[in-house]
């Protein structure tokens, strides 16, 4: 067996955690394709970039969450499983993890997830899990609730937008309330990560404080994270991001408490499938929210 070392992540290690990462998830995504599934494509360049730009912001923010698995017989070190969490205030979040498939039954992974959960400290956690038994098995076993979510997929029925009033474009000085928001629906807020997710998205937010909410927008029109106060305003928000998508389109992460998604993506006519899980610790699952799947 080769000698693998479980250490903290450096930033020359990002290039060899992404080949890894996408190596990962296009094998894990292949093997869990539904026939009614478009053919699974690897990892494009410009997502790599993203990848590498979205873990350099996580190593900077709190390196000591941050760590990889490395084949030491490699020279230059090659990343063979990676566990990169962070810690926002009282609340915990795995943004990713994984191992290459030829490496794991090895206990590579048991290793990389027990460094991440130290550093939680045990703080509440929280993150967005696919449905591999090894992975499910040691998440319960560290004390994770499993919560099922769904997906809603297709290209929206552009005759079902509803007129939505009372929302802006998101600016840096709505940063503080989202993030009062965000403690009150997930423990603690995203902190540094709303600026970085300015910086890559759009941010739409309500106009009346009393009933706030917001939706980042990836360049591809859909909800990469939305928090709410009520219903209501959730609902309004994704009416928002599924009127900017093009083409096909993902509601992701839509957990049972939040079924007035669900509602919306009926309503556009998409289709709704099963996907992974939330996973959470020491805290109830967020609502009116849906995750992110790198921030939570």
């Amino acid at each position: 067996m080769d000698s693998v070392q479980v250490r903290l992540m450096r930033e020359d290690d990002l290039a060899s955690a992404e080949r890894a990462s996408a190596m990962t998830f296009f094998e894990a995504e292949r093997s869990t394709r539904r026939v009614s599934d478009p053919e699974v494509e690897p990892r494009s360049a410009v997502a790599s970039k993203q990848w590498i730009d979205r873990m350099r912001f996580f190593l900077g923010v709190d390196p000591g969450g941050c760590w990889v698995a490395v084949r030491e017989d490699a020279g230059a070190g090659e990343v063979v499983g990676f566990a990169i969490s962070q810690n926002r205030r009282g609340l915990w979040f795995l943004a990713t993890y994984g191992v290459l498939p030829g490496h794991r039954a090895q206990g590579i992974g048991r290793r990389l997830m027990d460094a991440a959960l130290h550093h939680a400290d045990g703080r509440p956690g929280i993150f967005s899990s696919s449905v591999h038994p090894g992975a499910t098995r040691r998440y319960r076993l560290a004390g994770f609730s499993l919560h099922p979510q769904m997906r809603m997929v297709g290209t929206v029925d552009r005759h079902t937008l509803p007129t939505v009033d009372g929302l802006r474009e998101g600016r840096p000085d709505d940063f503080e309330w989202m993030d009062r928001l965000d403690q009150d629906l997930r423990v603690a807020g995203h902190g540094p990560d709303h600026e970085y997710m300015l910086g890559t998205m759009r941010l739409v937010v309500s106009r009346d404080r009393a009933k706030p909410g917001y939706v980042y927008i990836d360049d591809r029109g859909r909800a990469s994270l939305l928090a709410a106060a009520h219903p209501g305003i959730a609902q309004n928000l994704l009416w928002e991001a599924l009127a900017s998508s093009r083409g096909r389109t993902l509601v992701n992460c839509v957990t049972t408490p939040n079924d007035w998604a669900i509602d919306v993506g009926l309503a556009a006519r998409l289709d709704i499938g099963q996907e992974g899980y939330i996973a959470v610790r020491g805290m109830p699952v967020p609502a009116p929210y849906l995750a992110s799947g790198h921030f939570l």
